[in-house]
């Protein structure tokens, strides 16, 4: 962690995210997302916002997002097991999230390199789960990138 990282008190909140902590999402995507074409791009940000503003997640850390959680509604049966994440996610438009579906799908995860080890990620997924749980939803299923499994995939 950097040094003046350290020095700054941690004052870690979990909320929604709102579409001016793209800058933020942005640049931890390329940092965790860097062999796979970077980020989400602020238009599909937006989208996820639009369609399902309660699924978009984050913490912060005195103002500044360290660590984010996407997800959309979908009609699992709709897609059943055989799908691709492209085909999930609508390629990026979100246009598959349903209301109406019975599962929580979550399109992305990440966390900030600085950060990794405080458990931001459990603390996440915790949050998937009540979510989950509130809208009465069957299932949670992730989906998404693994930096690096292109070198392992085949």
């Amino acid at each position: 962690m950097s040094k003046q990282r350290e020095e700054l008190e941690h004052r870690l909140k979990l909320r929604h995210i709102k579409l001016s902590d793209y800058e933020d999402i942005r640049e931890i995507m390329f940092s965790v997302y860097k062999d796979q074409g970077g980020a989400w791009t602020k238009q599909e940000l937006k989208n996820q916002l639009k369609v399902f503003p309660d699924g978009q997640i984050c913490i912060e850390d005195n103002g500044k997002v360290v660590a984010a959680a996407l997800s959309i509604i979908v009609d699992y049966a709709r897609f059943g097991d055989n799908h691709t994440y492209d085909q999930i996610t609508g390629y990026g438009k979100f246009d598959t999230h349903d209301d109406e579906g019975d599962t929580l799908y979550g399109t992305d995860v990440f966390v900030h390199q600085e950060y990794r080890g405080l458990r931001l990620g459990r603390r996440l997924y915790d949050a998937r789960k009540e979510l989950c749980e509130n809208l009465n939803l069957r299932s949670i299923i992730a989906g998404g990138r693994i930096p690096g499994y292109f070198r392992y995939a085949d």
